[in-house]
Order: structure tokens, then C-alpha cells, then sequence
């Protein structure tokens, strides 16, 4: 049976569920580039997190937690499908250029068709949409990137009955849009249009603040997506809802509330300018913008928290934190002087874009007061397509639907009995872009393989129980480990019908299941 066959019975079987059950409330935050080392919680000694911190200390820490892939697109596809970087539809970014200048941002601005990344496809299964058959309102603020305005793959096509924020990541480059998407409605901003590659001009004195002052304009769109979040909780109190708030934050450019930079000005110290030499747009204070913009998000989590508790909802939510990738080495973002990965390696080469630690290790933190025991760490692999299952199972959905078509495995049970453990074999990644990569973790064991598209057959292997920096290629000395996971890497590819994410000659190697 396809999958669109297994929804529609689906949705016509789910009006038998006792509509009775008291389900959990679901906020899934999905961070935009947020870095292991980045939270108090995972080392963080800079940045202030005390509410993100809180519901770690009072909920689960995840340790082992991995996003499903390097970047930004198929990190959502892998996550809303819970299926892997070798079977998902999305995996990689995909701007599809042949619509016309995708890349210049006056143009998308005045038109519309140019936004947006390639679509995931309306008929493809996403969980929001089997939790709509449950009785769940859902609602996504934040950013999109799984199909452009005028195609059918937009959020409230996908499953979602409300939508507000970017529907394409390149919008996104800049936290001060002309517009942002309400459903399927532009939102028009109190914001000029400017490209996330202008810089000073000629003769500007860099040391000068207010030279930087037309790169902050003032409708500030994580404010305007935080307060459609809140109303659209506000309003569905009395009802079970999923909210997906997937924040465009710390993705750069480096822009954030003045109160919150002067604060961490006095923190941090004098700095010297970021004049834009690595992407997106100048900033005058570059470290003490990014800090303000974590302790933002962490600001948005606790007026959330503190919202749920005023509405006497907040035992049975589920609360979820995490990352789409490891953090970035462009805009001006100094993950040195933060310790951005934490105990991994801070190599632009190791971070986002790649399938190192650095690059796909991120936080998960969890809370559901009432049912799961606080102050708990789970060190069990785990990974980002483990996410529709979970939420899957702890909405009831499970009673009817089969999860024989996802890579996902659930992680319910480990969160709400400490007795439990997680029975997996391995994780793995699949990522086209970047020299085209896999990789996959099993056990204490990691492998990769990278520049596929150049040719390289040269897999690295790492034992992470002695070596979490990746520095030592243990390969040679393990040629029975290569061999398996040379095995799952065959096993695990299926050929992408779409030439962008072709993978060059394993493509010749395989068939599909």
C-alpha cells in the first residue's frame, strides 16, 4: 500500500480513537545552526540559556543527539519525513535556478515565483499530517524551505492549519524582511528591501555605529513570528496542538535587540568590526550580536514556558529543543571564541556542511513534566528522523498507523522510563553536496566518506569513545568495520530521481529497495 493510501485510511479509521484521551500538547523548536557548545546546558560559558537550561535540568538532556543532515533543507525534509538523507526527497539545498535570478533579492522580492526551495511534494508524508487525523490544530512559525508560494508544497498544503514566517531560506538572509508568508498570504513589513550582500560604503568609518544603522530596520521578524506563536497557543489552549517553531535563528547575518547586544558589549568587551568579507551583512559588535541572538531564542523559551504554565497547560506539553545542523563558520560568526561545536572539533571543514561531529552532533533537550522525571541525561544514539515517530507515538497515532515506511525509530519510551534503552543498530547520513558525503555511526564506531563526486573511495573511521575531535583515521587498522559499513552505505543509498542530488558513482552501485 503507498504511502498516500496508508494516510487516507488513516484519516478515515482516526475518527474511531476515543476522543476522550487527554493527548500532550507538542512544541518542537528547530534552531537554525545552533551549535552542541552553544547552550549552557552542553558547556556554553559566555552565552546566558537559563530557560533553555531549566527545562534541561528539569527534563532530558540528550548527549548522542544528531541532526539528519549537514544543511538546512534536508535537515527539515529528514526531520518532517523520518526518513534518512539516502531515502527522504530532499537532500540538499535546492534553489532550482531555472525559474530565473533566484539569488538577487530585489528581484524575489517583487516576485513572488522566485522564492522558495525545491518541493518536497504535496503527496509526500509528513507527520503533522497524521496528527491532524488525531484531532491535533498544527501550526508552523518560522522557516520553511520545502517548496516555493506558488507551488502545493507550502505548510498549510502539508498538513498545517496556520502558517506564519519565511517560506524560502534565501528570505531568511536577513532578519528584516520586506515581507514574511501568513498562510499563503505575503505579510507586507515595515522594512525597505536590501540585499544580505550589501556593505558599507566607500569611505564609511567602520568603527562608527550608526553607520551600520540600515541593516536593522524595524520590524524584527523573530518578534513578529514569536507573537503569532503565542496566539496561535493562546487560542488552541482547549485543544491538543502541534506547534513547529523553527526559529531562523543563530543563522546569520548577525542581527539582534539592542538591549541584548549592549548587555553582552559589557560581557564581551570592545571588538573589532565585521565588515562582511564572509557573507551576509557588517556588523559593528559580531560576537556580542550572535551571543544576543542565542539569548534571544532563550528569552522566546521562557515567555513560552511561562505562557503554557498562565494557561495551566504546561505538564502535558512535550517540549522539544533542537538544531537543524552544527554551527556555521560564515557572517561573521566567531565559533572559536564560543567554543561552538564544545568537545568537538571548531574547523570550518568539520562544521556545518559536513558529516563530522561538529557538523551533525547537536543539543536535544526534552520536557513533558508529566511524564517524564527530570534532571535525567540519555546518552543513546539517536537522531533527528527518531523525531515523527516519537511524537507519532505520544499523540496516539500509533494505534492505527505503521511506521514500516520511516527510518525513524521512537524514542518515547527511553524518555519516559528510565529503565529503557534504545535497540539500534546504526545512524546514518547521506548529504549530496559539499564533494557529496556519507557517513554513518555505529556504536563507538564512526565512518566517513567524503568528495564521493571527486572520485574518493578512501572511507575514514573513528572509534568516538577515545577520539570525539575525529582526529585519528583508525582504517587501515580495521578492515572487517570498514567492511560493514561499506555494507551499510550500499544498503542504505537509493538513487535520487532528482540529478542535483546524484551521488557519482555509487549512483552505478545500487539498486533501489
Amino acid at each position: 500500500m503507498s504511502r498516500c493510501s496508508i494516510l487516507s485510511l488513516f484519516i478515515l479509521l482516526s475518527s474511531c480513537i476515543n476522543s476522550e484521551d487527554q493527548k500532550p500538547n507538542i512544541i518542537l523548536f528547530f534552531y537554525d545552526d545552533l551549535g552542541y557548545g552553544e547552550l549552557g546546558a552542553y558547556g556554553q560559558k559566555i552565552i546566558q540559556t537559563e530557560n533553555i537550561d531549566a527545562l534541561s535540568n528539569n527534563g532530558l538532556k540528550f548527549t548522542n543527539f544528531y541532526s539528519g543532515s549537514p544543511v538546512c533543507a534536508p535537515s527539515r525534509s529528514i526531520l518532517l519525513t523520518g526518513m534518512h538523507g539516502g531515502h527522504t526527497k530532499i537532500r540538499g539545498n535546492h534553489e532550482y535556478g531555472s525559474r530565473g535570478d533566484v539569488w538577487d533579492y530585489y528581484k524575489m522580492s517583487e516576485d513572488p515565483n522566485l522564492e522558495g526551495q525545491y518541493p518536497i511534494g504535496k503527496e509526500t508524508l509528513i507527520f503533522p499530517k497524521l496528527l491532524k487525523g488525531t484531532g491535533y490544530s498544527n501550526a508552523m512559525v518560522g522557516k520553511w524551505g520545502l517548496g516555493p508560494p506558488n507551488s502545493e508544497s507550502i505548510p498549510t498544503q502539508m498538513g498545517f492549519d496556520y502558517f506564519y514566517g519565511y517560506n524560502c531560506q534565501r528570505m531568511a538572509h536577513n532578519l528584516y524582511p520586506p515581507h514574511l508568508w501568513e498562510n499563503e498570504d505575503r505579510d507586507m513589513l515595515d522594512n525597505e528591501v536590501i540585499s544580505p550582500k550589501l556593505k558599507l560604503q566607500p569611505g564609511q568609518d567602520p568603527y562608527k555605529e550608526e553607520n551600520y544603522n540600515v541593516f536593522n530596520q524595524n520590524d524584527y521578524a523573530p518578534d513578529m513570528m514569536h507573537s503569532k506563536a503565542q496566539k496561535f497557543i493562546e487560542n488552541n489552549k482547549d485543544n491538543p496542538f502541534f506547534l513547529y517553531y523553527a526559529s531562523p535563528i543563530p543563522h546569520a547575518p548577525l542581527q539582534a535587540p539592542q538591549y541584548l547586544i549592549d548587555k553582552y558589549r559589557k560581557i564581551i568587551g570592545d571588538e573589532e568590526p565585521y565588515l562582511g568579507n564572509v557573507g551576509y551583512f557588517p556588523t559593528r559588535y559580531p560576537r556580542a550580536t550572535y551571543a544576543a541572538m542565542i539569548e534571544y531564542i532563550d528569552i522566546q523559551v521562557g515567555e513560552i514556558v511561562e505562557q503554557l504554565k498562565r494557561l495551566k497547560i504546561y505538564d502535558n506539553t512535550i517540549i522539544m529543543i533542537t538544531s537543524d545542523n552544527g554551527p556555521t563558520y560564515a557572517g561573521g560568526v566567531d565559533f572559536d571564541y564560543f567554543n561552538s561545536t564544545g568537545i568537538f572539533q571548531n574547523d570550518p571543514k568539520r562544521m556545518k556542511g559536513y558529516t563530522y561531529e561538529g557538523g551533525v552532533r547537536v543539543p536535544m533537550i526534552v520536557s513533558w513534566p508529566e511524564r517524564i522525571k527530570g534532571g535525567r541525561v540519555i546518552n543513546d544514539i539517536s537522531i533527528s528522523y527518531d523525531i515523527f515517530p516519537t511524537i507519532c507515538k505520544a499523540a496516539g497515532v500509533d494505534d492505527i498507523f505503521s511506521y514500516n515506511d520511516i527510518d525513524g525509530i521512537s524514542l518515547l519510551d527511553i524518555m519516559t522510563d528510565e529503565s529503557q534503552s534504545l535497540d539500534r543498530e546504526y545512524v546514518y547520513w547521506e548529504f549530496p553536496s559539499y564533494g557529496g558525503q556519507q557517513a554513518a555511526r555505529m556504536g563507538d564506531y564512526k565512518a566517513i566518506l567524503k568528495d564521493i563526486k571527486k572520485g574518493n573511495k578512501k572511507m575514514e573511521l573513528y572509534n568516538l569513545s577515545n577520539d570525539l575531535k575525529e582526529e585519528n583515521d583508525i582504517s587501515s587498522e580495521n578492515p572487517e568495520i570498514v567492511k560493514r559499513f561499506k555494507n551499510i552505505f550500499k544498503k542504505e543509498h537509493i538513487k535520487s530521481d532528482i540529478k542535483r542530488f546524484e551521488m557519482g558513482y555509487i549512483d552505478n552501485k545500487t539498486t533501489e529497495k
